[in-house]
């Protein structure tokens, strides 16, 4: 299932728009991230591509706001 959206992280005084677009399955997978349901997914903030993980990290988050949105993603999809 393809899920996408929009979680605001607070930062500095204001909420950063993370964009997501996560693809997840009913039961974990070797492809999954550390062997969980998430097989694909994209973190943007200002359009820009800060995170992307497809069967294997393309792009792993480096900035606060994207590794927080990771870790909601994970609770929710992983």
């Amino acid at each position: 299932m393809v899920r996408k959206g929009v979680i605001g992280i607070p930062q500095d005084g204001r909420m950063t728009a993370c964009s997501y677009t996560v693809k997840h399955f009913e039961e974990g997978s070797v492809f999954g991230i550390d062997g969980g349901r998430i097989s694909k997914l994209a973190i943007k903030i200002d359009g820009k591509t800060t995170c992307c993980y497809d069967r294997g990290w393309d792009r792993e988050p480096e900035d606060d706001a994207t590794k927080a949105a990771l870790a909601i993603l994970i609770m929710e999809y992983n």
